[in-house]
């Protein structure tokens, strides 16, 4: 599902990508919401995110890890 930013998102705490810097041009952000993970484009913060069940992202993690 894709959310677009909205008034609730002030309260989020965003989490940069340990693999993003400030040198390069693919930053992601996450924050936990109530049953749900968002994830953004850090360079593009009132734009759309991402939001995933828990499950779907605890599914997703071993992909993203796996170089």
């Amino acid at each position: 599902m894709t959310l677009k930013a909205s008034a609730a998102d002030a309260k989020l705490e965003w989490i940069k990508s340990s693999y993003s810097t400030a040198d390069g041009p693919d930053c992601v952000e996450l924050a936990s919401a109530p049953a749900r993970i968002l994830v953004r484009d850090s360079k593009h913060p009132h734009g759309p995110r991402l939001a995933l069940a828990p499950t779907t992202w605890t599914a997703f993690l071993p992909f993203a890890t796996d170089h």
